[in-house]
């Protein structure tokens, strides 16, 4: 499935809740779903700054696709990283580098999260987003 595809899937999935609360059972769910993370890169390396709770992100490069591995000391928070691991891990650096990620706004992530969790949110998706351009760069030396 291209990114679009899984972003267009998400924001069916999320359409069947009315209910925000269900919204975040769904998203802590998720969180407990993502495969863990080898602890050996949970370092302050892979830490995302902007987030306030402890958020650990792993990439590997595995037959020209990047491979995100995340985790967190929070379950919403490791819902959160789980959404975007889910949309962009598998894709290409250019891809994921020039995606445009429509489903945060769509499914409203952004006007039910608190300040600290949006830009938390906004903080895992820059970053996964400079991973795909620095290996997009590192591909054309």
């Amino acid at each position: 499935m291209t990114i679009n595809e899984k972003q267009d899937e998400l924001i069916s999935d999320f359409s069947f809740m009315d209910e925000w609360m269900d919204k975040y059972e769904y998203i802590i769910q998720l969180g407990k779903d993502l495969p863990l993370i080898d602890p050996k890169y949970k370092t302050d390396d892979n830490l995302i700054k902007g987030c306030q709770s402890q958020v650990w992100l792993h990439t590997d490069l595995v037959d020209g696709k990047l491979i995100f591995t995340a985790d967190s000391d929070a379950v919403i928070t490791k819902g959160l990283v789980s959404l975007l691991v889910s949309v962009l891990s598998g894709h290409t650096p250019k891809e994921i580098a020039e995606s445009e990620i429509y489903f945060i706004d769509e499914i409203g992530l952004k006007s039910h999260l608190s300040p600290t969790r949006s830009n938390g949110l906004l903080s895992m998706l820059k970053q996964m987003k400079i991973y795909g351009l620095a290996y997009q760069v590192k591909s054309q030396q």
